[in-house]
């Protein structure tokens, strides 16, 4: 879970009441024209955030007391941190239903970004499971059921209807979790470093087969998915996958801009890896050749991977490269 605090953000301890309970989280949208530019720029999505809020203080006939949702998800699967835990929701239409449910809103609209990426669905997911954690129950249901709204889109709520299943396409090349063989139940004075251990993997991988939103909190008897064990087989090697090598930043670049016009088959091996997860910005393509839409589709790329402002910025840095594996053209 990448999580994005109000202490981060630069806001005060939410004034929201608090609430220790609910029938579980609602799921909203902006219901208003989002920029398509949260996309690549995760700077925006802060600013969007903000903004948010900004205009709930604002509103005198509502009387907000902060913005209105417990956390928003943004494209790149930050969740962003709002009202926060265990505090009532100011979201979903009345008193009597605000006190029903938590409210998670996804950051896109009625207009420019409306198709949540796999990324914001997992965030979203990140918040019902930690929400979960401190009380809220098991209901997921759209800001439409209980008021009428459009909210959350169409997009969201055909989402929400499926139950909320968090996306398989959001994890990172290479990084998929293991298979399952059976479970171990936590005793007295496990840790998931110990149990890893125990197993043959590493806590990063135990937490995220058993979807584990803080690694760090165990409760004995709780039941682990545990990896299975493999073996190679006798006297067979898979053939190696050739990767194209890091070419160094200066292959990207002409004097400190993007390289545009430079033809290369690396380019089009990098674009089709780049469409592979998720990040593709091509209306036509990818191509031989370095264009704007490359440029775009590398820097959404990066911003998965974690990076943000100049660091998520053309041209590519080698980890990321790695991470991408372009097959050798």
């Amino acid at each position: 879970m990448k999580l994005v605090t109000r202490a981060q953000l630069g806001w005060p301890t939410s004034a929201a009441p608090s609430q220790t309970t609910t029938k579980g989280v609602k799921v909203h949208y902006e219901g208003t024209p989002v920029s398509t530019k949260l996309l690549t720029d995760h700077d925006a999505c802060i600013t969007e955030w903000k903004n948010i809020r900004k205009s709930h203080l604002a509103n005198k006939t509502e009387g907000y007391s902060d913005v209105a949702y417990n956390y928003a998800a943004c494209p790149h699967g930050y969740l962003l941190e709002g009202r926060g835990l265990r505090k009532r929701t100011g979201a979903n239409g009345s008193q009597t239903l605000n006190q029903a449910h938590y409210a998670i809103v996804g950051l896109v609209g009625s207009s420019g970004l409306t198709e949540p990426t796999d990324a914001m669905l997992s965030a979203i997911r990140d918040g019902i499971e930690l929400l979960r954690a401190n009380g809220a129950g098991s209901e997921i249901k759209g800001h439409r059921d209980g008021y009428a709204t459009a909210c959350p889109g169409g997009p969201l709520y055909a989402w929400v209807q499926k139950g909320a299943p968090r996306p398989d396409s959001d994890d990172e090349p290479g990084t998929q979790p293991p298979a399952s063989s059976g479970t171990y139940t936590v005793k007295r004075g496990d840790t998931l470093t110990s149990i890893a251990a125990a197993h043959n993997t590493s806590s990063p991988e135990l937490a995220k087969l058993n979807r584990l939103v803080d690694p760090n909190k165990l409760a004995i008897g709780q039941k682990l998915k545990v990896p299975a064990k493999t073996q190679p087989a006798p006297a067979t090697k898979p053939p190696a996958v050739k990767y194209e090598p890091y070419p160094g930043a200066s292959f990207f670049l002409n004097g400190s801009q993007p390289a545009f016009g430079k033809k290369s088959p690396v380019f089009t091996a990098m674009g089709k890896r780049l469409v592979a997860v998720g990040c593709g910005r091509y209306a036509v393509g990818p191509g031989p050749q370095l264009g704007k839409a490359d440029v775009t589709s590398y820097e959404a790329w990066q911003r998965k991977c974690g990076y943000t402002g100049t660091a998520a910025k053309w041209p590519p840095g080698k980890t990321t490269w790695d991470k991408l594996q372009v097959p050798k053209s």
